[in-house]
């Protein structure tokens, strides 16, 4: 928009406007009891200005198509305002050197985004503590009328803080997966790949002891190791194109567990392999539900898995189900419940309760489906029952110690033993593990030379409908 001054200084007599009438407009300025003399100075002290500045704010008359272009490119509000002023020169009301009013600067907050790698704490990016909910799925056949039944939404009032505890988890997992995926490149150690993800789960949920933080130690077992494994202080293994890559890692919320695991792969040629166990666990997800037997969600999974074959190397696999690892429910402060889901039809009649919490895991495989445990041992817990054996072996006890105040019944690894400042642990660890005050996991392997393929969400089966918590864009 043009500035008044300039409107008058383009206005000519040649155009039918006596020049009496400018002087006039700028006595106006002046005020009633300027002379002509004072309006003629002040009108040739306005040409000088607008040669040599800005005018009224104005950008210079020759940078003005410029200006008017920036005008194009910044928010409606600003034309709004314009409009606004050229009414008030228009009908008299605003004086020939008024100065643009100025903008008002609003305040409104940016939302924050997460930075690269995450280090913004879940907290500050939802001040209002309330955190997104999962995929939300209706039961199937009988269990329809829960929906809009009002006495079941009255319970979900009743654990909204229980669900919002959970879905802080949910979205601290999302967030550090997703960058996880992004950034996990063949060359890095399994060391590197742990922490990346073991470090931005601590920031993000703000980790501070049993109120919250990391639930079971990182997964990263690769090809025909399934599960379990992580590595310890010293390791060198390095993640290679060839590799077939499961993530898995929990994190928790006063004690309520989100447990999401998701396999990486660089070679196409695994594509089928993961498609297979990816499309096992979502049928697994969609069978569950409230009064649902265990066995038929196994069923239903397995010829799901079976139908897929896998071309690797020239030759052509089944993809089999690992028949003898299961999903399972979770309970407050422990990872793996009193049931477990199958991945095979064997039968369980055991059925699933309003309520409860599951995680919906697969596994596939191109070698036999049973695993069996190799290697060194990374993962430990203590018992759910300690044992009322006494603990003879002071180092024994001092370091039983330290596991109930670190950990309590979640699982940990020996770096996390590291970490909080053990050393020279491992006689009195296997001593917990032979006294049965702490249990080993070792990782769990299918036969060498073959490879295996893991996808898992938790959800709940609340009174109304189903939630997979852990859901999200990635898988």
């Amino acid at each position: 928009m043009h500035s008044l001054v300039q409107e008058l200084e383009n206005t000519t007599i040649a155009d039918g406007v006596p020049e009496t009438q400018l002087d006039g407009a700028a006595a106006t300025e002046a005020g009633p009891a300027a002379t002509t003399g004072e309006v003629v100075k002040k009108k040739n002290k306005k040409k000088k200005a607008a040669a040599a500045a800005p005018v009224n704010g104005e950008a210079e008359p020759e940078k003005e198509e410029k200006e008017e272009t920036s005008k194009d490119a910044n928010a409606e509000d600003d034309d709004d305002e314009d409009d606004d002023e050229e009414e008030a020169v228009a009908s008299g009301t605003a004086t020939a050197g008024a100065k643009k009013k100025k903008k008002k600067k609003t305040n409104k907050k940016k939302k924050k985004i997460q930075t690269e790698p995450p280090t913004i704490p879940l907290s500050v990016l939802f001040p209002s503590k309330i955190y997104p909910e999962g995929e939300l799925c209706e039961y199937k056949d009988d269990n329809l009328w829960r929906t809009t039944d009002e006495e079941k939404r009255a319970v979900e009032r009743q654990n909204s803080d229980q669900y919002n505890d959970v879905r802080r988890a949910s979205e601290v997992h999302r967030q550090v997966r997703q960058y996880a995926r992004r950034n996990i490149k063949p060359g890095m150690t399994m060391t590197e790949i742990c922490e990346m993800i073991e470090n931005g789960t601590r920031t993000l949920v703000e980790a501070n002891g049993f109120e919250s933080g990391i639930a079971f130690p990182t997964g990263c077992s690769l090809n025909h190791c399934a599960a379990h494994y992580t590595p310890n202080a010293g390791d060198k293994i390095v993640l290679q194109y060839g590799d077939v890559c499961k993530i898995d890692f929990g994190v928790h919320v006063n004690g309520r567990i989100i447990d999401s695991a998701f396999t990486l792969t660089f070679d196409p040629v695994y594509d089928n392999l993961l498609a297979a166990v990816k499309d096992a666990t979502n049928t697994g997800i969609r069978e569950a539900g409230i009064d649902v037997r265990l066995g038929d969600i196994g069923a239903a999974i397995q010829e799901v898995m079976e139908s897929y074959e896998v071309e690797i190397g020239g030759k052509t696999y089944q993809v089999k189900p690992i028949r003898n690892l299961t999903g399972h429910s979770i309970d407050l402060y422990k990872i793996h419940g009193t049931k477990a889901v199958p991945i095979v039809n064997n039968g369980d009649p055991t059925k699933m309760e309003e309520g409860e919490y599951f995680a919906i895991e697969t596994f596939g495989s191109t070698g036999r489906g049973i695993v069996r445990y190799d290697m060194e041992t990374s993962h430990y817990a203590r018992a759910y029952d300690i044992p009322k054996i006494p603990i003879r072996l002071p180092r024994a006890k001092a370091l039983f110690e330290t596991i109930n105040r670190e950990f309590g019944t979640l699982p940990f690894c020996r770096r996390y033993l590291d970490r909080v400042g053990e050393d020279k642990y491992l006689l009195a660890l296997k001593s917990l593990c032979d006294s049965g005050h702490v249990e080993g996991y070792p990782p769990l392997v299918d036969i060498k030379g073959s490879f295996t393929a893991q996808y898992e969400h938790t959800l709940v089966l609340r009174p109304t409908r189903k939630e997979v918590l852990s859901r999200g864009d990635d898988y």
